[in-house]
């Protein structure tokens, strides 16, 4: 019988001026663990006059993870960071009570062709810290765990599994895991015993199989029992592995809020509607509240 209980389509969504593919939430599966929210940015290729353009939004009760793949994209928030990331570094911003950020293309680039390629993640913040001050962490490439095993290589981007821990400061017990088969040959990957809780599987490119079954790229497969979580990765196929301790409490998403809360989710629509939240120091353009956000 397969370990697979729910698979999860990557579905088209718009974040203004670029398409992005939509992995969580989905009506059947709210989030794994603490996870809430994946976006699969690209791969896209963009010419000399286009540009990522997301102008200052805001966030509470929450962290946000990016990661790239290709291209770069530069980030201002409201709490006075300014920073590129590059490929295979981390972006972990823990908005907490409140921050507004804006996600551009770096000015070296906006005269340029360029790619773009890589995810976008919310991982919810456990009750006590949903209101906490925001903070923000910027961790290079090189500082990320990396190892090869088997023939597979493997970074340990966030979170803390098969006795090794990222430097990204994650608030609850989690693991988000990239494995790289880019041989010639498939192998079986059997890492059940170190995963806990919940736990899904992406995959980026290629193919894995279990139980007889096959599966391809642009899919979130959930797993039912994490600890049963064995399968085989064809050559040349990256996925991504991540999970963790869910919360007993619901966790509420509207817009770009999430909270356990809908009165603190409400408080926040109109804090952004009436600008009360910080602003993003060297932004001047503003993300209107959605019109149908208000009651």
């Amino acid at each position: 019988m397969s370990n697979i209980g729910i698979i999860i389509p990557e579905r088209a969504a718009d974040i203004g001026n670029f398409m992005v593919g939509r992995l969580l939430p989905f009506i059947e599966k709210r989030s794994v663990g603490p996870f809430v929210f994946i976006d699969h940015m690209g791969p896209a290729e963009l010419k000399d006059y286009q540009n990522l353009d997301v102008p200052p939004h805001p966030h509470i009760g929450l962290s946000t993870l990016t990661y790239l793949f290709e291209g770069a994209i530069f980030h201002r928030d409201s709490i006075g960071s300014a920073v590129e990331i590059q490929p295979g570094a981390v972006n972990w911003m823990t908005a907490g009570k409140g921050v507004a950020h804006s996600e551009r293309t770096p000015e070296n680039l906006r005269h340029t062709d360029k790619k773009l390629h890589g995810l976008q993640i919310w991982v919810a913040l456990p009750k006590h810290l949903e209101e906490s001050e925001p903070t923000f962490h910027h961790i290079e490439a090189k500082d990320i765990p990396a190892w090869e095993e088997d023939g597979l290589k493997i970074k340990l981007i966030a979170g803390k599994v098969f006795g090794k821990e990222s430097p990204v400061p994650v608030h609850t017990p989690l693991y988000f895991i990239e494995i790289i088969n880019d041989s010639d040959e498939s192998k079986t990957v059997n890492i059940g015993e170190h995963l806990y809780d919940e736990s899904a599987l992406y995959i980026l490119e290629g193919q894995i199989k279990n139980d007889g079954n096959a599966y391809d790229p642009k899919q979130i497969l959930i797993a039912k029992d994490t600890k049963l979580c064995s399968f085989e990765m064809a050559a040349n196929t990256t996925v991504y592995i991540f999970g963790g301790e869910a919360f007993p409490e619901e966790r509420y998403i509207h817009w770009n809020f999430v909270s356990s809360s809908k009165e603190l989710i409400e408080q926040a629509k109109h804090d952004w509607k009436d600008q009360k939240f910080p602003k993003v120091p060297g932004e001047t353009e503003f993300m209107p509240l959605p019109a149908t956000s208000l009651k």
